[in-house]
């Protein structure tokens, strides 16, 4: 086994466990919080907490990365997530939650941006596209496996499974001191470490203007796109037909397998032969149809084939995006992959309050605004998203 492959196994792995972590949450969250006699907008007030933290830090965390190196950040946040996991498994008051959770979302967002940093600083770039598909499938597979993993180790002990994922973040932890190199050689970092978060959100700035903001606008909309479609998709299942926790949770394994297996097979080869921007502009109305699609589903199978056609099309999105963003950016590798982390953030943050404020108006509404937002989406890629040659055709003639 080559030392390029080995690294990106235990990256897979690294992301995988952190996102288990999270899945573990899913669906023993609401249990939890109603075990300390909490209200469902204490639920979603918590669910909100995670996204929002990770917005805020991811960029911090790809920063310091940038200085300091890869791998000790990576330990770091593995660590921490682990942490973050065992405090909630201890929690015996609502306040103990919040605060696991908080520090979950700013541990967590320190692996995401750095691995894919450290992608960015030891793949070419003919192979970067093959090496995001691999980090988008290791969250996939924390997805799927995560809360299957809570649902099943929960049913006779609230606190084992954050035990457990907690154990497994600080295997993964370990595995990185003993096993990973650091991807950034010290030349080419800075040589003193920045702290200075001002100048850092100087340089997002900087970082918004040009093709980076078309980059960081289409991670928003991948990242809305799915958390917009899983945010009511149980009361969506509910309403419409019926189902309950079983089916809501055979499909979402469904949602997270195709994930999972796009990404590890397809979006490789697919980005080398059509390139990133012709797959994005084809994911872009692939989820303008199936957002479409889900809403004419009448019963079990067509809905679990609708949703898997979803995840499909935004299964090639994700990596897409970050291997374009990593090729094309003017800024660092850890800085330009935070922002697009933070972005990512910001969707997950927004997609399930708009879906839930649509809801509460039509029940179909989320899904229809969801069609129309990626069609905008496909539209504004058309018109903005140049080539290579046609961004350096504008650079030469100003």
């Amino acid at each position: 086994m080559n030392s390029q492959r080995r690294n990106l196994i235990l990256l897979y792995f690294t992301l995988a466990v952190i996102l288990l972590g999270f899945g573990v949450i899913i669906p023993l969250e609401a249990f939890l919080v109603d075990q300390f006699g909490a209200s469902g907008q204490e639920l979603g007030a918590l669910i909100s907490l995670f996204a929002l933290c990770q917005l805020l830090f991811s960029p911090i965390w790809g920063s310091i990365s940038d200085s300091i190196g890869r791998k000790p950040i990576l330990i770091v946040g593995a660590v921490g997530n682990a942490l973050s996991l065992v405090m909630f498994g201890l929690s015996t008051q609502l306040w103990m939650l919040f605060v696991a959770r908080a520090l979950g979302g700013i541990f967590s967002a320190a692996t995401m941006p750095t691995a894919l940093a450290f992608i960015g600083d030891s793949t070419s770039k003919e192979n970067r596209g093959g090496g995001m598909g691999v980090i988008g499938a290791a969250m996939g597979t924390g997805m799927v496996l995560g809360p299957g993993l809570g649902g099943w180790l929960g049913a006779n002990s609230l606190s084992l499974p954050f035990y457990v994922s907690g154990a497994l973040s600080l295997g993964a932890g370990l595995l990185i001191f003993l096993i990973l190199p650091e991807s950034l050689p010290l030349e080419n970092r800075p040589s003193k470490l920045q702290l200075d978060i001002s100048s850092r959100y100087k340089g997002m700035w900087e970082g918004l203007k040009g093709p980076m903001a078309l980059f960081l606008l289409l991670s928003f909309l991948v990242s809305f796109g799915l958390s917009n479609m899983e945010g009511i998709l149980g009361l969506f299942a509910l309403e419409r037909f019926g189902f309950g926790p079983p089916e809501v949770g055979t499909i979402m394994v469904v949602v997270g397998t195709v994930v999972a297996l796009v990404q590890m097979v397809l979006t490789g080869p697919a980005t080398k032969r059509f390139g990133e921007r012709n797959v994005i502009k084809a994911a872009l109305i692939g989820l303008t149809v199936t957002f479409l699609l889900i809403l004419v589903a009448y019963d079990f199978p067509t809905l679990l084939i609708t949703i898997g056609l979803f995840a499909f099309t935004n299964a090639m999105l994700r990596p897409s995006i970050a291997s374009l963003v990593s090729k094309e950016t003017r800024i660092d590798q850890g800085l330009a992959m935070g922002l697009n982390s933070s972005f990512m953030s910001l969707g997950r943050f927004i997609g399930p309050l708009l879906a839930g404020f649509l809801f509460d108006i039509r029940i179909t509404l989320p899904y229809m605004v969801g069609s129309f937002i990626m069609f905008m989406g496909f539209l504004f890629v058309q018109i903005k998203l140049k080539k290579p040659a046609e961004i350096n055709k504008v650079s030469s003639e100003a």
